[in-house]
This record gives structure tokens, sequence and C-alpha cells, in this order.
């Protein structure tokens, strides 16, 4: 599934599908249930003949991409919520949008019934919540989160990183510097969150286009914060650049179980 506005992020997702599948389906849709009413759905980037274009040259065999009134007809009014994962982190600093996401996905994966469906990680909560949804719901579909793909410089690829002007743009690597310093933390021992979080913040506070909306330490399973770091976790970026909202993040795991050396997904 995606909104359009395609990348080399949505390509690698395809190039995975197509080396598992023996049939690749994308759907665009821009789906305004997602999107609360001081948020950018009206400028969000729509360029669905180029997308086309790119969705035929990465060799996908379908698209779905149907109108707003074929996906909520009038007098629509079933939702999905998704409890705990949907109130936390994006869910907090953008309420509705998690409902408008589990709803728009659970109505595309019932109409395309695909036996599996590709998502980045960048997008980590949204990414959590849709595998809860699934499993709770018995969808047989089964939910393939896939690795982060970024710009040489380290910035994570977003359809958003189109808004953003030079200055901006440079800037935006912040977020991917500041994460590389947690890293670094993270290499040299530290395990508490406490001090990972100050080494975020000195990063991110050192930039001044940058506006921190959270920066969090927190289980990967409940996206709960945690204490110290001894399971698999994720150090998750939302951060303004300007009036841009960018998401990062970097996923820790141990190496085996019970092992105090970690494995770093950046």
């Amino acid at each position: 599934p995606t909104m359009g506005a395609l990348h080399d992020g949505h390509a690698s997702l395809i190039a995975r599908a197509r080396r598992e599948c023996s049939a690749v389906i994308a759907s665009i849709f821009l789906n305004p249930k997602q999107f609360g009413p001081s948020e950018d759905f009206a400028k969000y980037p729509r360029t669905f003949d180029s997308d086309c274009e790119k969705l035929r040259q990465a060799g996908v065999d379908a698209l779905l991409a149907p109108e707003a009134a074929e996906i909520y007809p009038k007098g629509f009014s079933t939702y999905v919520h998704v409890e705990g994962l949907s109130e936390k982190l994006e869910g907090r600093s953008r309420p509705g949008h998690f409902r408008g996401v589990s709803t728009v996905v659970l109505k595309l994966l019932e109409i395309v019934q695909p036996h599996r469906a590709y998502f980045g990680r960048k997008d980590a909560q949204q990414a959590r919540l849709i595998t809860q949804m699934a499993r709770d719901l018995n969808l047989d579909s089964e939910i393939v989160v896939c690795p982060i793909v970024r710009e040489p410089d380290g910035l994570a690829l977003s359809s958003r990183n189109a808004y953003l002007n030079p200055e901006e743009r440079r800037a935006a690597t912040v977020l991917v510097g500041a994460l590389q310093a947690a890293k670094q933390e993270l290499e040299a021992g530290h395990r508490d969150a406490p001090h990972l979080h100050s080494a975020l913040r000195r990063k991110l506070d050192s930039e001044p286009f940058a506006a921190v909306d959270y920066a969090e330490v927190v289980d990967a399973e409940s996206f709960e914060p945690v204490v110290r770091v001894s399971r698999a976790c994720y150090v998750l970026l939302a951060v303004f650049i300007g009036k841009t909202r960018l998401l990062d993040n970097l996923f820790v795991e141990p190496r085996a179980p019970g092992s105090d050396e970690l494995v770093f997904h950046l």
C-alpha cells in the first residue's frame, strides 16, 4: 500500500515483493482519514502519472487506485482501532491518525487479499500497529516489515522530504546524526535510556532548524518507554525541520537471546 509520491523506499518494497511473490500489486490511495484538520492533506505531493510509470518500470503487475468515494462511500461509519498502540507517540501527537491508518489498511487488504503486504520500517509504530491488527483479526496476509532506505547523506527517504528547502534539507540530517550518536553510546556500553535521551537531545538541540516533537527509547513490541536497553527496542524520533515533520528510528536487538551484544538496524 502507498499514498503515492513514490521514491526509492517504495521501490525497495516492490523489489523484495518481486523476489518473494509470484505477482505484485501496489495501491495508491491518499487516505484523507489519517490526516488531522491542521495537517498537510491538501498539499501532500500528488504525482500519479509519474508514480504509474515508476510502478511499471519496477515490474508491478497491477495497480489499485481507488477514489475516496469508493473506499469511504456515503454513510461510512465503521473504523478499526488498535487499543494501546494507537494512543502512544504518533497517536498522541496526531489524534485519530492511527484510526485512519488501520481502517484503510484493513480495507485495502480485504480488497486485494494478498498473501503478504510489505511496509517500510521508517514508520515503525505504524508497522507494529498493522502487524498487531493482522494478528488480532486473523487476516490471511503476512505483514512484512522492510529496512529503511536512506539518501547518501543518511536522510531517511520520505515523500515529505520534498517540502524541505535547501537549508532545511541540510538540517534534516540531524535526525540520523542523533540516531548515530545514540548508537555510539550503546556501542560504548551505555544501556540506560536517560543517558541515550541526553545524547539524542544534545545532537538535536544543536540544529537551529530542528524542533523536537519526541525522542524516545521504547520496547519494540509494546512501544512503552524502557529504562534500560536489554531487549529489542526502538530509538524513535519525530522532529520538525521548519514546518515539515520527519520521522526516523534506530532498531536495536540482542544478537542472541540473553546476549549483551547488540545488533543495530539504522
